[in-house]
């Protein structure tokens, strides 16, 4: 079955982190991406840009804003495509991630295809 990890962490801290740090933090989560990958459960894993660069449509009023629209402390930094057996496997690989990134939380969410489509790219 198809998850998506989503990974949330206080992108003020995240994004002034220097350039050694977020370094170490990346080479920490390949070798856990590593693993995945050869064990065939992990699609495709992205980084967004901050949410300085996000734009938000309200739907209910065809409102444009820029930025996100969260009332949190933590943004969506990025998320991860697994194909996994259940939430128990989720939830051990989100602990492994959660070992190699400090701070924020993971969402383990079950995927319903919507419109099942190619890989772009």
């Amino acid at each position: 079955m198809l998850y998506a990890l989503l990974c949330y962490n206080d992108e003020a801290e995240v994004f002034a982190w220097d350039q050694d740090q977020d370094a170490a933090v990346m080479a920490r989560l390949e070798a856990v991406q590593q693993t995945l990958d050869k064990a065939g459960k992990l699609g495709p894993s992205l980084r967004l840009l901050p949410t300085t660069a996000a734009t938000t449509l309200r739907k209910d009023q065809d409102l444009v804003i820029d930025g996100p629209y969260a009332e949190t402390k933590e943004q969506l930094l990025g998320f991860y495509l697994l194909d996994i057996d259940g939430l128990e496997e989720g939830l051990a690989i989100a602990r492994d991630l959660a070992a190699a990134n400090p701070g924020g939380a993971y969402e383990i969410r079950p995927i319903g295809y919507f419109r099942p489509g190619k890989a772009l790219g």
